[in-house]
């Protein structure tokens, strides 16, 4: 939101003020408050009838600085909040000398000098990060009376913006304007699924605004040096983050805002969909299961979407009888073929579903202010909002999932969550302004924590649309509606990469895009991308997306390259579990894996996954593609072609490959299972070892599906000599040097191997 006309006027209606100068200091309990002033005080008779802004700033953690700016704090303060988890043992150091106050957290600083114009500088081992000066710390208020709170923090030359959720606009946000509201508005325009009131820089720091409701971003846009966040608030709170790299910044804001949970291994597997609107019943289903099986694609996952309940009911968690009269026996028969089951649900009540008068008699919907029940017809006709602050309510739509949970279902997609009214009553006295963009939290929580009741720790995953901060402890999330085209599938990736930088650990997207039909090039060229991401699924609106609806290649291109991600899962496995432990995602921006190189800051079409393969997605219908490898000798996974970078290439792919490098001095480990994506990873692993330097020393973990380390191997090279050394290798274990095409092969109970390079 913008509030001023150019550099020296304020837009029609809008008065503001802004922290001048500190006026007092306290000092009490590990927090630093500061009184500030809106104008220069030379006299007494400046002290009066002019606001005083209250300025706290403390540290929930090392590295992380808090700031609290408000106006008046009188409120009552109606939430929703974000759930913080902080370091009760954690202390900062405050220092006065003379006039500059000094609070430190770990590494990083803010210092104020109390005698000069207003300024809060922040700096990290001496090196300055950004501060909040002339207009940094203030409020303003507009023609109709609307009060916001807004902080505004200085970009460096050459700085760059990232993250803000899962946005399709240009990866590097300076320059836009992004409001933190959730919408329905797929991936081609400027809203979000998913909002998230975070971002970091290419400067070693990230930030947080502490604010579930609306936070109106101007990136380098109203003020092209600045940053600045507003809320419609007396208050304002942020947080400043620091790494200094991009991975430390994610696991520290994770750490405050919760670390993504470890999806179940299956769930890494292919999902093959019904697809939405299409026709289907249970000779459909079993007509694409077998016809899966019969081309040799391998299949984890069949997903159920919206009609196997009965149109004009969502949800009323019933099998449609017409068309699934028998959805025990179907799911059984199911089962018996190793599938697991994936089911569509939202978190609305259609008036025409037995369970509206059952949840509205409870007062399980969400109410206007007159108490009448809230409804609309956009999406089901005449449908309530469950409300979910009601304790009850939350129970009575948890029950609903447990009974298909125990008929065999796995997982839940939880689509919507988005459209969420303001002129609403919630049952907690939530603000709905705050609740608007958190109600998705509260919808996803309460489906994930019956998974995790039902199948136990590591079992639950989830596929949702919509989310905000602390939203990536339910994963996997997904990127909502996408058109079957290139430039689809390009915009898919930017908001995938930008999610990643928020701290969100895994992600998806509709293989082949989901309006619209793909081409063949189109859907062989997404089946590449999606099967190279941490999550896969093939899914569409109108049109059925198995592989032989478009040709007998798509068919090969989706079988290979699934039996490519199912040796890579103990790789994959590992991202995994660094996802879970540390909120590094499995899908890294390259800003991320290489933060000191220029080259990288900007790049949006290519990506990490995890911190070993670079993955260049074909975007062309001719198969023409561009990429930059970074320094170091890079190994292509499928040639094993080495290429010498930093370097850009310009090269054509055939639809049996795409640009996929292994990165210099990278050990990275395959599996020996292609049919599936669970087996005993560490039995008969082969270590493939690239361009590793003289000196190197590199640990490889093997997990186990549970989560567990099954294996580790220590990689050395010492001059011309390579030395791998195992832990609790369980069977037979290979190493391959893909330039050499050297292989070794290790016999059960061998627990070293040792070769020369010359």
């Amino acid at each position: 939101m913008k509030f001023t006309d150019g550099y020296w006027l304020m837009r029609d209606g809008v008065r503001a003020s802004f922290a001048a100068e500190v006026a007092e200091t306290r000092v009490e309990d590990g927090r630093l408050t500061l009184y500030a002033p809106v104008r220069h005080v030379e006299s007494r008779g400046h002290t009066l009838n002019g606001p005083l802004l209250t300025v706290e700033c403390w540290s929930p953690a090392e590295g992380v600085i808090g700031v609290r700016s408000s106006h008046h704090t009188g409120g009552v303060g109606h939430g929703p909040h974000f759930t913080l988890t902080t370091d009760p043992d954690h202390t900062p150091e405050i220092t006065q000398d003379g006039s500059t106050v000094e609070l430190t957290s770990g590494a990083l600083s803010l210092r104020v000098d109390t005698d000069a114009p207003w300024r809060l500088d922040f700096s990290a081992d001496g090196r300055p990060l950004t501060s909040a000066g002339r207009r940094g710390t203030g409020f303003a208020t507009t023609g109709d009376g609307q009060h916001y709170s807004l902080g505004q923090l200085s970009l460096g030359i050459g700085e760059l913006v990232y993250g803000l959720g899962e946005r399709f606009t240009p990866f590097v946000k300076n320059g836009q304007t992004v409001d933190i509201w959730q919408a329905d508005g797929g991936t081609s325009s400027e809203q979000a699924y998913k909002n998230v009131p975070f971002h970091l820089t290419n400067r070693g720091y990230g930030v947080f605004v502490n604010h579930p409701g609306r936070v109106s971003y101007e990136i380098g846009s109203e003020s092209v040096g600045q940053v600045q966040f507003s809320v419609r608030d007396q208050s304002v709170e942020y947080f400043i983050i620091h790494g200094p790299t991009p991975k430390e910044i994610l696991d520290r804001y994770t750490a405050l805002t919760g670390r993504p949970a470890l999806p179940p291994a299956w769930s890494l597997g292919l999902w093959l969909s019904t697809s939405f609107t299409t026709s289907y019943d249970e000779e459909t289903v079993n007509r694409f299961i077998s016809g899966m099986a019969e081309r040799d694609i391998p299949l984890g996952v069949f997903h159920f979407d919206c009609f196997w309940m009965r149109q004009y009911q969502w949800c009323d968690f019933t099998w449609d009888p017409e068309v699934f009269p028998d959805p025990d026996g179907m799911l059984r028969r199911l089962k018996e073929q190793d599938l697991r089951i994936s089911v569509w649900i939202n978190p609305y009540i259609a008036q025409k579903s037995p369970l509206f008068e059952e949840a509205r008699a409870q007062g399980f919907l969400v109410r206007k202010a007159n108490g009448d029940v809230w409804q609309w017809d956009l999406w089901q006709a005449g449908m309530g909002l469950v409300d979910f602050t009601h304790p009850g309510a939350r129970a009575w739509y948890a029950q609903k999932l447990r009974a298909l949970g125990r008929q065999g279902v796995d997982c839940f997609k939880t689509d919507f969550g988005e459209r969420i009214p303001t002129d609403v009553v919630w049952y907690d006295g939530s603000d709905p302004e705050r609740m608007h963009n958190y109600y998705t939290q509260l919808y996803n929580e309460t489906v994930f924590q019956v998974l995790t009741e039902e199948r136990g720790e590591n079992e639950a995953v989830l596929f949702a649309r919509s989310a905000t901060a602390g939203g990536q402890q339910f994963p996997v999330h997904w990127g909502g509606d996408c058109e079957s085209t290139f430039s689809a599938m390009a915009e898919s990736l930017r908001g995938g990469l930008s999610l990643g930088l928020s701290g969100f650990g895994f992600w998806s997207h509709d293989i082949g895009g989901f309006e619209g039909t793909p081409t063949p090039a189109v859907f062989k060229r997404w089946a590449q991308f999606g099967l190279l991401s941490s999550h896969s699924r093939l899914h569409g609106s109108k049109s059925y997306r198995v592989p032989w609806d478009y040709d007998e290649e798509a068919v090969a291109v989706t079988r290979d390259f699934t039996r490519l991600k199912h040796r890579l899962m103990p790789y994959l496995y590992e991202a995994s579990r660094q996802a879970a432990r540390r909120g590094t995602p499995v899908m890294r921006a390259m800003v991320l894996e290489f933060p000191d190189d220029p080259s990288c800051h900007t790049l949006d079409r290519q990506y990490m996954l995890g911190g070993d393969l670079l993955v260049a997605p074909v975007f062309t219908e001719d198969g023409s593609v561009e990429y930059y490898l970074p320094e170091g000798t890079w190994t292509h996974i499928l040639t094993g072609e080495q290429v010498q970078g930093p370097a850009w290439q310009h090269e054509t792919y055939g639809f049996d490959s795409l640009p996929l490098f292994a990165r210099p001095g990278s050990v990275i480990p395959f599996g020996n299972g292609t049919a599936n994506a669970v087996y005993d990873w560490a039995d008969d692993v082969t270590l493939r070892i690239h361009a590793l330097p003289d000196g190197a020393r590199v640990t490889t973990q093997i997990p186990a599906p549970d989560g567990s380390t099954a294996a580790i191997f220590h990689t050395r090279r010492d001059a011309d000599v390579l030395t791998v050394k195992t832990e609790r290798a369980p069977g037979p274990w290979h190493i391959l040097l893909p330039e050499s095409n050297l292989q070794l092969t290790a016999t059960p109970g061998t627990t070293s191997l040792t070769t020369r390079l010359s």
